[in-house]
């Protein structure tokens, strides 16, 4: 129902799990597609076709947003540029989870995740605003941050930290660009399947564990991201600014569930 004809969409780490879906789901909406991802491979080809299959156009760029910072970007914003000149809209989800117990944290592991999960979102988006701005561009931004910005996990001190980031910086974004005719919103999944999550197939039992903790029942495929994505980058929300949409099946709103009986 929603339709981005004629807009061009930049999506960060997209060649598997929620950016996967998300590129995906703007190609069917009618958007043309870069995709990106740390290098070229089958995983990349794969989304390639399927975006390609849409009838949208779809191309790639590689780039480690993980490196040093002014580096990365402006090697993504360069390509981005050669590849896709249109782009108007700046899917920000590249990200990493490399936690250890807090009492272990090192420094290393604990600057990688920011400089992927908070730094390249934050200085990329400026990067591309600052180019929107010289064009007249209306340019739409949408941050990938997740439930852990708001309920914290054992053993995800680092994550949790740089999602709680994002949240802010979708509304600090938002006062900064909403007046220039940029829009900053956030998506926040809860617990999806994807490469990254594969624990959830691999135990049956925290599986179980995890959908009695969702008031749905469930944990979807990653796929259950895409419209929301689609929705929030469209002129359907031209009056949605700084807003975190969840898309967790309730998780975030259930403080804990009862415990069925006999359950183990």
């Amino acid at each position: 129902m929603i339709d981005l004809a004629g807009h061009a969409a930049l999506v960060t780490g997209s060649t598997k799990g929620v950016g996967r879906s998300i590129a995906l789901a703007m190609a069917s909406a009618g958007a043309d597609v870069l995709i990106h991802g740390r290098e070229e491979g089958p995983a990349a080809r794969d989304v390639l076709d399927a975006c390609r299959k849409t009838g949208a156009r779809a191309e790639f760029i590689t780039g480690d947003l993980a490196g040093p910072t002014h580096e990365a970007v402006e090697q993504v914003f360069a390509q981005a540029q050669d590849a896709m000149p249109s782009v108007d809209i700046l899917v920000n989800n590249a990200g990493t989870y490399d936690d250890v117990p807090f009492l272990e944290m090192d420094l290393a592991r604990f600057e990688r995740t920011m400089r992927l999960n908070v730094h390249a979102p934050f200085f990329l988006t400026q990067r591309f605003a600052r180019h929107w701005v010289e064009q007249n561009v209306d340019g739409r931004v949408l941050m990938i941050g997740s439930i852990n910005g708001r309920l914290a996990e054992p053993t995800h001190s680092g994550y949790d930290t740089s999602k709680g980031a994002i949240e802010a910086m979708v509304k600090t974004l938002c006062v900064e660009l909403a007046p220039r005719g940029i829009r900053v919103n956030g998506l926040a999944p809860g617990l999806v399947v994807t490469p990254l999550t594969s624990i959830i197939e691999e135990d049956p039992k925290f599986k179980r564990w995890m959908c009695l903790h969702t008031p749905s029942g469930e944990v979807p495929d990653s796929d259950v991201v895409g419209d929301g994505a689609v929705y929030l980058c469209s002129d359907g929300a031209r009056h949605v600014h700084g807003q975190m949409l969840l898309i967790d099946g309730g998780m975030s709103s259930w403080q804990q569930p009862d415990m069925p009986a006999g359950w183990s």
